[in-house]
């Protein structure tokens, strides 16, 4: 049986307090916390479970995007080691996500489920985008995959 991602961060988190690894162990205390944060937030909805590894990667992705922006910013305002511990977050969390599609595989299964839907007209937008999210979640940039599919439909 396959490790849940919350136990193959625990995991990590031994393994970096081993090895003294202070960066990585603050990045993955992060994912920690941001994971405990989405548990309570769930019970409101009566899953008391917890969140699925699915519904982690959601929110893998969405944290790796705010530390994007927040490294772009940090270029902009001169602070370049902010910018560089920003990153090496980046590094850690993506290494719990499925690995990213490249443009090309990202095109491809754009144009794939274009045709698959039968989608003509950028009114058809929506049902594409949410086939896509539904197949290949934190997989691909969707924000990139919405600009791809209206030059496809537009």
């Amino acid at each position: 049986m396959s490790q849940s991602l919350r136990e193959s961060i625990m995991q990590q988190v031994k393994d970096a307090m081993k090895a003294g690894d202070k960066a990585r162990l603050s990045a993955l205390r992060l994912m920690q916390a941001a994971i405990k944060d989405r548990d309570i937030a769930s019970r409101t909805d009566g899953r008391n479970e917890g969140v699925s590894d699915a519904d982690l990667v959601d929110l893998f992705s969405k944290m790796v995007k705010q530390r994007r922006e927040s490294a772009d910013l940090y270029e902009k305002g001169g602070r370049p080691e902010l910018a560089d511990q920003e990153r090496a977050e980046i590094a850690v969390i993506e290494s719990f996500m499925p690995k990213q599609l490249s443009d090309d595989e990202a095109r491809a299964a754009i144009e794939a489920v274009v045709k698959e839907l039968g989608a003509t007209t950028i009114k058809d937008m929506g049902r594409v985008m949410g086939e896509l999210k539904k197949r290949h979640a934190g997989q691909m940039d969707f924000a990139r995959a919405g600009a791809a599919i209206k030059a496809l439909l537009g």
